[in-house]
């Protein structure tokens, strides 16, 4: 059992590695959240989005190209309440303005990204191919005071790094970019996913951690766990206990799902769920303890 346990998990880390890098899943921008005025573009064909809000002056992104390349721009704005569809861009190559994406004119048309479950308003968009030279995007809105998302790039390129990285950002980009709370990731396939591996990821460390402990105390003439009348499946966990694992599984996953989506927090979820289901406690175990009634 416990070698094929251990083939198992290798492959569905695998399963998670594929499905966070798999295009036809984040078909969609490199998300960034712009925290300063100035930022700097690498790697401007690689298609990114940067989130941001205008306070007052403009914010200027600068690509340093030392060779042409393929120039894309498009301004897009959170599909929210109140949200104004005003927000422009410059495009300038050495000084000298070669583009103006007038979103104050422009009739913008509704988008839906699937990734992030989010609709947006979509602007103004530029393309071309690039000389080489540096570049500079000023994003503005007549009273600079705008959310707007700038995409720049339109290479999809999403790996292992960049899949852990939206995670971590997205969440924060449906409470501060869309004023909505987290929780909405979950109609994503990649909220819904990820709670799905990790809890599969949860049940497999779960039953190799029951079988190790199992063997261990058998080597050593203990006793093991109780065991009940349905086939004979160790326990060492009364109903009380169970109930307090279950509560414990279903706040977890509400607190990761409704702040950060901490993969950890739900893999501890699913373990705590696990350790309901079966009514078995590794740390009960490890103790010798048992609040479960022999039958």
């Amino acid at each position: 059992m416990l070698e094929k346990l251990y083939k198992v998990i290798p492959l569905l880390l695998l399963g998670l590695f594929i499905f966070i890098s798999d295009p036809s899943l984040a078909s969609a921008h490199q998300p960034r959240i712009t925290e300063e005025r100035l930022t700097i573009v690498t790697d401007p064909e690689v298609s990114k989005a940067y989130y941001g809000k205008l306070t007052g002056e403009p914010d200027v992104y600068t690509i340093e190209a030392k060779q042409a390349f393929n120039l894309y721009v498009g301004v897009l704005v959170p599909d929210m309440a109140g949200q104004k569809k005003d927000v422009s861009a410059l495009v300038m190559k050495d000084g000298k303005q070669i583009a103006l994406l007038d979103g104050v004119t422009f009739v913008w048309k509704q988008f839906f990204e699937p990734f992030g479950y989010d609709t947006y308003w979509q602007g103004p968009e530029y393309k071309a191919r690039a000389d080489a030279g540096t570049y500079e995007i000023r994003v503005t809105s007549p009273k600079s005071d705008s959310k707007y998302s700038l995409a720049i790039g339109e290479i999809e390129k999403f790996d292992g790094k960049e899949g852990l990285n939206a995670l971590t950002l997205i969440p924060q980009i449906k409470k501060n970019f869309f004023n909505e709370s987290p929780i909405g990731f979950i109609l994503s396939p990649f909220g819904w996913g990820l709670i799905v591996i990790m809890y599969i990821l949860a049940f497999i460390v779960g039953f190799i951690l029951k079988f190790i402990m199992k063997k261990f105390r058998r080597n050593r003439g203990l006793p093991f766990e109780a065991l009940a009348k349905n086939g004979g499946v160790a326990r060492n966990i009364g109903k009380p206990d169970r109930l307090l694992r279950a509560v414990i599984g279903v706040a977890l996953l509400l607190w990761a799902i409704t702040t950060t989506w901490s993969p950890i927090l739900i893999f501890f979820s699913g373990f705590a769920l696990f350790e309901a289901i079966f009514s078995w406690c590794g740390f009960y175990a490890a103790l010798g303890k048992n609040t479960c009634p022999v039958i």
